[in-house]
């Protein structure tokens, strides 16, 4: 837990003591609870701790679990004090002791506001009593209330972790799931109907499809896993051949994202165009070796082989569909904004915004780097040349982008650093913790 901001760590402590007021609240509200409510709160906390044992992994910072419809067969059937206390069986995934602790806060809080929702709807009238449209609005409501607080509630964490803003951290890490979770929601009221007019037994009957909704996400994170094996795949054999540049595809990423949140680009986008900074140079695996690894000053000829490479990496990336928002980057990050770059020599706005953000980053790291034939620039004195080239080469905007990014958060070229020695853009050593859950090129020198 020392890796949270103190910010990030006050935050998870009131979340934790809200979630332990309302279970004792809630153990008080069952002191008078009959046999048979209590046989199912047992049965209800064993079968969640049961399916908690199917999450998946979707990436690295987030494991997904199908538990949260367990959770909604608790809202029906058990209220909001019933409901908390079975959902505080909720935190058994998660590598470490204080991120559990949190995902039972989380879904206790979420669990027993979204029961509050359900009574809210149907009122003190039994299930059974009830016409089927209002059980369909009364369970919609619940899971809306569920899915929204308990993903408000990882965002807020998240973004007190990682200086990114709720909004885009819910739109580009968390969106994604949100109709899965309502469709799958909607199983927990439906396990509850069957466990109320058929009995116990149903719980075990519904393993299969709690089962059928894990293999959903688990579907999503394999194929999310094949995009990032792919892409490192890629980066790893363009940095074999040229082996001068050895971490340069990384570092820009690093900047573009850096730039892309100071831009204001939603999260989904940042992510997208991260990959194109990592991929910006994978053109060259169709340039020669011999060019790429040539230590003195490139002749013509070996520098239109060099200027290819926008086009090759076209070529290759265009097949690849998970791909295709990137490509419009890789292609047009050697444009400039007065015309003269290349391939197509388009001018100003003509220029994909990726691409004028990748043009930047890839500038930048070109001048920080030191390569086998010159040293590397300070911080400030890229800041200089960057300054000095707006408008004509890069876009005005980024560059002021970057600037506020470094001012902000400081550069180093090792995120492996969690304290590393960062500069500022004036080359004064700033110390910062590095956000969890978040890379030019010779001719230009």
């Amino acid at each position: 837990m020392r890796e949270l901001p103190p910010r990030a760590r006050a935050y998870f402590w009131a979340v934790c003591a809200l979630a332990g007021a309302v279970l004792v609240g809630s153990g008080f509200a069952l002191r008078d609870a009959t046999a048979a409510d209590l046989a199912q709160v047992a049965i209800l906390l064993l079968l969640l701790g049961a399916v908690n044992s199917f999450s998946t992994r979707t990436s690295a910072d987030i494991t997904v679990s199908i538990g949260f419809i367990v959770c909604l067969a608790s809202v029906v059937l058990l209220g909001p004090s019933g409901a908390a206390i079975v959902a505080a069986a909720g935190g058994t995934t998660g590598p470490l002791l204080y991120k559990r602790v949190f995902n039972s806060a989380q879904y206790v809080l979420a669990s027993w506001m979204s029961a509050i929702g359900w009574a809210l709807v149907l009122g003190a009238a039994r299930l059974g009593n009830q016409p089927e449209w209002r059980v369909l609005v009364a369970a919609s409501f619940a899971t809306v209330v569920f899915c929204l607080v308990n993903s408000l509630l990882v965002a807020c964490i998240i973004s007190l972790t990682t200086s990114i803003s709720v909004a885009r951290v819910w739109s580009g890490t968390l969106s994604w799931g949100t109709f899965t979770y309502l469709g799958y929601g909607l199983l927990g009221v439906l396990m509850a109907q069957l466990y109320r007019n058929v009995g116990p037994a149903t719980s075990i009957l519904f393993l299969a499809p709690l089962l059928v909704a894990r293999r959903a996400f688990a579907n999503y994170a394999e194929l999310r896993n094949a995009y990032d094996g792919t892409v490192s795949a890629l980066v790893q054999a363009v940095e074999t051949k040229d082996y001068y540049t050895r971490g340069h595809s990384e570092r820009v990423a690093r900047v573009t994202e850096m730039v892309a949140r100071e831009w204001g680009m939603r999260e989904d986008r940042v992510q997208v165009i991260k990959i194109a900074g990592m991929l910006h140079d994978v053109g060259k695996l169709g340039v020669p070796t011999r060019v790429l690894q040539k230590q003195g000053k490139l002749s013509q000829l070996e520098f239109e082989a060099i200027k290819i490479h926008p086009l090759r990496g076209f070529e290759m990336l265009s097949e690849i569909d998970f791909l295709s928002e990137a490509i419009s980057g890789v292609y047009h990050h050697h444009e400039r904004m007065d015309g003269r770059g290349y391939p197509l020599g388009l001018v100003g706005e003509e220029i994909p915004e990726f691409a004028r953000i990748i043009m930047v980053a890839d500038a930048f790291d070109s001048m920080t780097s030191t390569r086998a034939y010159r040293q590397a620039k300070s911080v400030a004195d890229a800041v200089i040349e960057l300054r000095r080239c707006q408008g004509d080469q890069f876009d005005e905007n980024v560059v002021d982008c970057l600037v506020a990014g470094i001012d902000k958060h400081g550069w180093s070229p090792h995120p492996e650093d969690f304290f590393g020695e960062q500069v500022d853009r004036d080359g004064r050593p700033m110390v910062q913790a590095a956000a969890a859950g978040a890379e030019g090129v010779r001719e230009e020198d």
